[in-house]
């Protein structure tokens, strides 16, 4: 049986997405290959599919549980043999793995890189025809990627010991060029085809949100979409006890996740929410990986995360199905320290790694230039993992926003000056907190022991609230006016383009926006089918067939169909099994699974509405 059709009987799809099939057929050829896709691109089918037409087992290495729990889940439902080893099976649930194994009743084993230390597990191997090991969320192998997993590092001597050499497929979604170099050498590929169809998720909406009051505006957020499921990320275990804590009192059905706590209550979490019992998970990066769900309609960063890597990672959780989701960064200077906080008391920094330490606060410094760009977000984010971009997107905060370029000359002039008085005052530098305070007339016991009160500049922006000022720095910092010097404890100089504006009558422009704007829905990226054409109403009834039969069968709605796949179902209207195919994610085995229920729903709906 060829590619095409094996695609659409086991996963609804009538043909490839940008980089597929080269993959596939580099794999199935027998060469090694790297594939850098988007979340939600299809990774996982440039594996699954050679898996069913190469002859014997493919190996498939993945970091958590619940991400091989949720992929072996949605294999069974379209009817591919699957299974995976660790640790939340009992014995018995484990030897039965290996009889399906020994036996040839499984095309793809989902193991953890910790079990590749087994020595039953090594032995299990020797006994078997492997034909292909997938290496899936690889930058886990790189200490230049954000979830650096040293057993990652077993997985090249495992090749290496087999009795024949498979085929070895390497696949993520975020990797900068460093990343990508460590991959392929940790990993050993042996010329690999490397494959890079591009960071960009059109679906995603981005913005970025200065909010005075974070538990407000999220309230209010979802208060606003009330039937949507999301995803509220925090930097600290405090931070996710209080929000989700506030939102119960608020009666939104939400749940915690962080590694302080049970284990069995982590477990009762992400079951509750992966299977929509909770809409909301509140969570630290720990729930980064762990989460397939594929019906994700928003991401909340309640904090600002320590590096872009991080940061896109887990935006990415949202409109997996290719459907419109938004990403929302709440952003507060405050958030900056607590970032830096976390990274200079890391594990590693605290055992004297100063190089990796080095390499942390870079990293913060480019994701602190996302939440103060007034350029486009999109762009931001393309140009950090080395993507070529238009410019503009037209569908994020920046790009959308209700601007307005707002003449701060003044403003401008008063800081330069402020700054210029300070070096002459005390030319090692003081930072932009004092130079904030001195603008704003401040008389606290350093200001006065500093001197700065008797400045002429003191109090020059008594009026303008102290976010304001702080944001008028950072943008002369970004226009090029003012330079930052220093690393630890940076000071504020000016540059020669500051004479510009306090000599020779430069204007100065800020580009401002609201507070709290709202942005605009992000554009819709659904099957070109159900763009503009799905009926609410019929919608509806389908996702409550959908939740009523994932429940039957003891698995997650998004599993049974997409949200992607209902939406398509609500435009095209099937009457009969042919055209129910014809469903964009809809195979053989489900259209056999669930078809006749589907379309009864449709037909009772035609009836309702009288057509």
């Amino acid at each position: 049986m060829d590619k095409l059709t094996l695609l659409k009987q086991y996963f609804g799809h009538g043909g490839f997405r940008p980089g597929q099939e080269p993959l596939m057929d580099a794999l199935l050829s027998g060469r090694d290959a790297l594939g850098v896709m988007p979340t939600g691109a299809g990774k996982s089918v440039c594996y699954q599919l050679p898996a069913l037409l190469l002859p014997g087992l493919t190996l498939v290495i993945s970091p958590l549980i619940s991400l091989m729990k949720d992929q072996v889940a949605a294999l069974a439902q379209a009817g591919i043999p699957a299974a995976f080893l660790n640790s939340s099976l009992d014995a018995e649930a484990f030897r039965e793995v290996y009889r399906r194994v020994r036996r040839g009743d499984c095309k793809l084993l989902y193991i953890a890189p910790e079990r590749l230390q087994a020595e039953g597990f090594r032995r299990l191997l020797a006994e078997l025809p492997v034909s292909l090991v997938a290496v899936d969320e690889a930058h886990c192998v790189s200490q230049w990627g954000q979830d650096f997993r040293p057993s990652y590092l077993e997985i090249a001597e495992l090749v290496r010991s087999l009795p024949v050499r498979p085929p070895v497929g390497a696949f993520t979604a975020t990797a900068t060029a460093a990343v990508r170099r460590d991959i392929e050498a940790l990993l050993e590929l042996r010329d690999p085809l490397r494959i890079t169809t591009g960071f960009d998720r059109p679906n995603l909406f981005f913005e970025v949100v200065r909010a005075r009051d974070k538990d407000r505006w999220l309230r209010r957020f979802l208060a606003e979409r009330p039937e949507q499921s999301g995803i509220v990320y925090c930097a600290t275990r405090k931070t996710v006890d209080a929000v989700t804590a506030s939102l119960l009192a608020q009666g939104v059905p939400a749940a915690r996740y962080h590694a302080g706590m049970e284990d069995q209550e982590r477990r009762q979490s992400q079951e509750g929410f992966v299977y929509d019992q909770v809409r909301v998970m509140v969570a630290t990066n720990a729930f980064g990986m762990g989460i397939d769900k594929s019906n994700v309609s928003f991401v909340v960063h309640y904090n600002m995360p320590k590096d872009l890597e991080s940061y896109y990672q887990e935006a990415g959780r949202a409109g997996r199905d290719g459907s419109p989701a938004r990403c929302v960064l709440l952003y507060a200077p405050g958030d900056v320290q607590t970032a830096k906080f976390l990274i200079t008391h890391s594990q590693e920094t605290r055992e004297g790694d100063s190089e990796r330490l080095r390499r942390d606060l870079s990293r913060l410094d480019r994701m602190v230039g996302y939440c103060k760009t007034t350029g486009c977000l999109r762009a931001e984010l393309l140009d950090y993992f080395g993507e070529i971009h238009g410019g503009r997107c037209g569908n994020c905060g920046s790009c959308t926003g209700d601007f307005v370029d707002r003449d701060i000359t003044v403003e401008a002039q008063k800081i330069l000056s402020a700054v210029a008085r300070v070096e002459k005052l005390h030319p090692c530098g003081l930072g932009a907190a004092a130079v904030v305070k001195l603008l704003r007339g401040g008389r606290d016991r350093r200001t006065v022991q500093l001197g700065l009160d008797r400045l002429p500049t003191h109090g020059a922006l008594k009026d303008v609230d102290q976010e304001r000022v702080r944001r008028y720095i950072d943008f002369l910092l970004e226009a090029g006016y003012l330079r930052s010097d220093g690393e630890e404890y940076p000071v504020l100089r000016l540059t020669s383009r500051a004479g510009d504006v306090l000599f020779r009558g430069e204007k100065v422009l800020f580009r401002d926006r609201a507070p709290e704007a709202a942005a605009p829905a992000p554009r819709p990226a659904i099957p070109a089918a159900a763009a503009g054409a799905a009926d609410e109403g019929l919608l509806a009834a389908l996702k409550a067939l959908r939740s009523r039969l994932a429940q039957e069968a003891g698995v997650p709605a998004y599993i049974v169909f997409s949200n992607a796949s209902l939406a398509d179902m609500a435009a095209l209207r099937p009457l009969d099994m042919e055209e129910f195919l014809q469903v964009s994610g809809v195979g053989k085995v489900k259209a056999e699974r669930y078809g006749e229920a589907f379309l009864k729903a449709i037909r009772d709906w035609r009836t309702g509405v009288g057509d």
